[in-house]
């Protein structure tokens, strides 16, 4: 298979290319449409295809696009298996049901942003929001460092924020930006103070895909974080559960535990997987993050920085605007060729693994 077929330039290539790889399998589509157009006035949707039984006891979902501008490798991802013969056969010989979701942030994948059309990290708006949510004092103590009056930012800003990274440690720093913050609607890995309409259609989604089956499956892809080109499994739920050992049998030891401190992503809350997950009763449920590393980690963050500079100033010109949309699409999806046939090398792998660890029973780990 010829990797770089599978990869768009745009969302609406990449929304083209997933609805005909469906109709060349016969799969129908539901289309969950956003009440916004896209960055060439197309229409923007959440996309859910499925191949296999209805009452299948076994379902695999696989989600693209939880963070927008990341949909270029899981869109890719979910296009190559849907054309990949092989892993069709296979899933229809295991009896398993395979969900495809592209682009669960259809609005973020068009426009080369990172978060929904509501500033909100989806990945951390799946949350009881009648709960009292924990201030984040470290992220307020940031913000106006990480998002300063101008950009690029001075020399005097550069400093400062080395020397709370410094002060912070790498860990801390990481943790304090990237786990989610309700104080600043305008800065970055806001959680929102309410469901966004993403979170709100992908609740649908899983409660008409899984809420019948005895084992839910779900592969979520993702970039930005780790080596470039280099998939990194990670299990982001609770430490003691027998999901953390049932997904190390299924995908090797390989699998890193966020909680545990193990992974490049720190502990977080409020994630898809697992809020959406809650809306159908699965008798088992694994879920597994598929991280692919892009660039280094100043950069992703100095991108990302700089693009919510752009959305806080929206009346900057139109070449200032392009280099910091590109500055972003670059830190999350690698263009070259060895980048995207290590992509969809691991991607299957890994797809194969879940479709063979329900096979191989009993589904219960005790």
């Amino acid at each position: 298979m010829n990797s770089a077929a599978c990869f768009s330039q745009t969302y609406a290539q990449a929304r083209h290319k997933f609805l005909k790889a469906c109709a060349d399998l016969g799969l129908p589509v539901e289309s969950h449409v956003h009440p916004l157009r896209g960055a060439e006035n197309e229409e923007l949707a959440i996309d859910v295809a499925r191949s296999g039984s209805l009452d299948a006891e076994h379902v695999v979902l696989i989600s693209s696009g939880c963070h927008g501008v990341e949909g270029f490798c899981g869109s890719a991802v979910q296009i190559a298996l849907l054309r990949d013969e092989e892993f069709q056969r296979q899933a229809k010989d295991a009896g398993c049901a395979v969900v495809y979701l592209h682009a669960a942030n259809p609005y973020g994948f068009s426009w080369l942003r990172r978060w929904t059309h509501e500033n909100v990290d989806l990945n951390r708006n799946f949350r009881d929001f009648s709960q009292a949510r924990a201030h984040n004092p470290d992220y307020s103590a940031l913000h106006s460092v990480m998002i300063p009056r101008r950009w690029p930012g001075t020399l005097a800003n550069r400093l400062h924020l080395l020397s709370q990274l410094v002060r912070f440690g790498r860990k801390r720093l990481q943790k304090a930006v990237s786990s989610g913050q309700h104080s600043h609607p305008d800065g970055l890995f806001y959680t929102g103070t309410s469901p966004t309409w993403s979170n709100d259609a992908i609740r649908t989604v899983v409660r008409q895909h899984a809420s019948q089956c005895q084992h839910l499956v779900w592969l979520d892809i993702h970039t930005g974080l780790g080596p470039k080109g280099y998939g990194e499994r990670i299990y982001s739920g609770p430490a003691d559960s027998p999901m953390l050992e049932r997904a190390r049998r299924w995908w090797g030891e390989g699998v890193r535990s966020s909680q545990e401190g193990q992974s490049v992503s720190v502990p977080l809350s409020g994630l898809m997987v697992y809020g959406a997950a809650g809306e159908c009763t699965p008798a088992d449920f694994t879920a597994l993050t598929l991280e692919f590393g892009t660039l280094p980690g100043s950069q992703v963050l100095d991108a990302l920085r700089a693009e919510q500079w752009l959305h806080n100033n929206p009346r900057i010109g139109e070449p200032r605007r392009q280099q910091i949309k590109q500055q972003l699409r670059d830190a999350f999806y690698i263009d070259e060729p060895q980048w995207k046939d290590d992509v969809l090398r691991q991607a299957r792998e890994v797809a194969q693994q879940a479709i063979n660890g329900l096979n191989q029973g009993p589904i219960k780990v005790h």
